[in-house]
């Protein structure tokens, strides 16, 4: 074993990710936290962090059981512009993920949805599993 793979182990032992069993297609709701900086005065000097919630479509999972894990959040802001968030498993920014809503589909990887709009780009809900 070399130094990498037991660095990686241990950064894994460490830092248990408890995740719901999501795959692409599902609605999550992912929990961020965002970092501000101070407002410049000299006493406040510090950054405020803060919770921002993320809630989207999951388009993609790489490496699930790996510390190069992640997985690809897709959601449609305000003007109907898409907005794509790639959210590694082991990140310390990535406070929870909550399961919304279960897709039914049958495929790996949801990049179509980037061509799509409106009603053609909503995932059916898998009331069955």
């Amino acid at each position: 074993m070399n130094l990498v793979d037991m660095v990686n182990a241990d950064y894994i032992s460490k830092n248990p990710r408890e995740f719901p069993a999501f795959r692409p297609g599902d609605t999550l709701v992912v929990h961020v936290k965002i970092e501000e900086e101070g407002s410049g005065k000299a006493k406040d000097s510090g950054s405020k962090s803060r919770i921002q919630l993320f809630q989207g479509t999951c388009m993609a999972i790489k490496h699930r059981n790996s510390i190069n894990g992640h997985f690809r959040v897709r959601k449609i802001a305000s003007g109907g512009v898409g907005v794509e968030r790639v959210f590694p498993f082991y990140s310390p920014s990535v406070v929870k993920v909550e399961l919304k809503d279960k897709g039914k589909s049958r495929r790996a990887k949801h990049f179509y949805l980037r061509e799509r709009a409106g009603k053609k780009a909503k995932i059916e809900i898998d009331y069955e599993r």
